[in-house]
């Protein structure tokens, strides 16, 4: 959804990057080219002119004058900017001291409240609460179906005693719910309510007489994120005539502008609480302002990506994997790479999970046209080949690469990439379990680069003063060394006793380089 945002925003801070110094005249033109990007991507109007006016104040101010780099200062302030008008902090629900806890939805018509009703439950079952839905939506033709079949699929539990389409009370609904919940020990009841094609009279009193019959500890309002600035206006009148303490954003995982999401917040004065990225029940969680701030930058979403990680992945079995690979590359077979392919796919969306990793966003048209069903294809070829097979490769010949590419039904050179691929994994993944990665800087397994770096430091420390080898002189070194600390002599950061780094003398050379006080 913010993928033109992001775009605009990088090309615009990529002409920064180089400049020593900033000019007012830099700032300007950096600030109106954010503007564009903002009002371009159906940012509020109110918004935009509060975040650009605040950029621009702490731009011209004094952390951006005396900053070593002040490109990556500006970038900073936009990003602390940012997260302020997504909502600052992350905000969590309140749960009630004596349970059930009550939440109701609320919303137009075709925000997805029934689907998101079904996505919240089962958030909160993972997160150890056993949560009921409450079918108040009595109007929408199959509204309580679909909330069952929603139910079933989350697997929590559905308080459904009307059968909808237009007949009986919301309201009463939502009233024997609670004790329904207190009698099967739910502890977490979750009302959805009937919507509208556009905010009216007569779904504001339906929704305020459920509110006051339940009274809920959290009013949700569902918005959603594809209708630009309708969305605001809508939470605008529902604030004002039912009132709401959160917002939840339904459908982020498409291609509208996403002015709503960014300017919900800031207008409304409530935050935004959950974000809904997809269809399936689990595309759904807490909202992060600093990490949804961080995606629309460019720079990634790395916390969400090792807290899927961490749901998906046991530690045991990683510490046996990575145990595996240490004895040997041999060790890892197919069957490994099976396994850690579905593991992978268990987290969600391949293409998803690499926009969270950063810089990522260079290579989006790439990201966004890998074929998900790839992964099934390689399932389907490891799968069509025998124990042996899977276990030593390399007795792969042409006669069972036909016969794996017949049984997988894929072409035979399929099957020959697959092999290839796994023998470059299986050795990159056996460097870095030894504490390596090939290619990398400084890093052993790299031809030419550690061992030549590791030589300098060598010599380097050859040439510096040596410890004696005589047990008894080196004692009386340290413990000199020792007194002349305690006398003062040598402190911190390499200097005198008693200095800090702001009573270092620079050189001339460069003091020039540094902006003036």
């Amino acid at each position: 959804m913010f993928d033109t945002l992001s775009d605009r925003l990088t090309a615009t801070f990529k002409n920064l990057r180089g400049k020593g110094r900033l000019s007012e005249a830099d700032i300007d033109a950096t600030a109106r080219e954010i503007r564009i990007a903002l009002l371009e991507a159906d940012v509020a109007l109110p918004v935009v002119r509060a975040f650009i006016k605040q950029v621009k104040e702490r731009a011209l101010g004094a952390e951006v004058s005396k900053a070593l780099n002040p490109a990556q200062q500006v970038i900073k302030i936009v990003n602390e900017e940012l997260i302020g008008i997504l909502g600052g902090e992350t905000r969590r629900l309140r749960l009630a001291k004596n349970p059930p806890t009550v939440i109701m939805l609320a919303g137009l018509q075709g925000a997805g409240k029934t689907t998101l009703a079904g996505k919240l439950g089962r958030w909160l079952k993972a997160q150890g609460h056993a949560p009921l839905l409450v079918a108040c939506d009595l109007q929408r033709p199959n509204a309580v179906n679909q909330l069952t079949v929603v139910a079933e699929r989350a697997g929590v539990g559905i308080y459904a005693p009307e059968p909808g389409n237009g007949v009986g009370d919301p309201v009463k609904v939502a009233e024997d719910s609670i004790e329904y919940a207190r009698g099967k020990q739910y502890d977490v009841v979750i009302v959805d309510t009937a919507g509208r094609l556009g905010i009216d009279a007569e779904m504001m009193r339906q929704a305020a007489d459920i509110r006051d019959a339940v009274r809920p500890d959290e009013t949700l309002f569902v918005v959603d994120a594809m209708i630009g600035q309708d969305a605001v206006n809508t939470a605008e009148a529902f604030r004002d005539g039912v009132g709401f303490d959160g917002v939840v954003l339904s459908k982020l995982d498409g291609d509208a502008r996403g002015g709503a999401a960014l300017s919900i917040a800031h207008v409304t004065g409530r935050q935004i609480m959950f974000a809904s990225n997809g269809e399936k029940l689990d595309d759904f969680d807490a909202f992060h302002p600093d990490r949804m701030a961080s995606r629309i930058l460019g720079m990634g979403d790395v916390l969400s990506l090792i807290e899927k990680a961490e749901q998906t992945f046991s530690r045991q079995e990683a510490e046996q994997m990575a145990a595996k690979l240490a004895k040997g590359p041999k060790e890892f077979t197919l069957d490994d790479f099976l396994a850690q392919m579905e593991q992978v796919r268990k987290m969600g969306s391949i293409s998803k999970l690499l926009g969270m990793m950063p810089g990522m966003g260079q290579i989006r048209e790439q990201i966004n046209d890998i074929d998900e069903r790839d992964v099934d294809r390689t399932a389907a070829i490891i799968k069509s080949m025998t124990p042996a097979e899977r276990t030593d490769p390399t007795i792969i010949n042409g006669s069972r690469r036909a016969r794996i590419a017949r049984g997988s039904g894929v072409d035979v050179s399929a099957v020959k990439n697959l092999v290839e691929r796994f023998f470059e994994a299986r050795k990159m993944m056996s460097r870095m379990a030894q504490g390596g990665m090939p290619g990398m800087p400084g890093m052993p397994g790299m031809p030419g680069a550690g061992g030549a770096r590791k030589k300098g430091r060598q010599q380097k420390k050859a040439k510096g003063k040596q410890r004696s080898g005589n047990p008894m002189k080196r004692k009386a070194e340290e413990q000199a060394v020792a007194e002349r600390r305690a006398a003062g002599q040598g402190g911190a950061f390499g200097l005198p006793g008693g200095q800090g780094p702001e009573d270092f003398e620079l050189p001339q050379e460069f003091k020039d380089m540094l902006p003036p006080k």
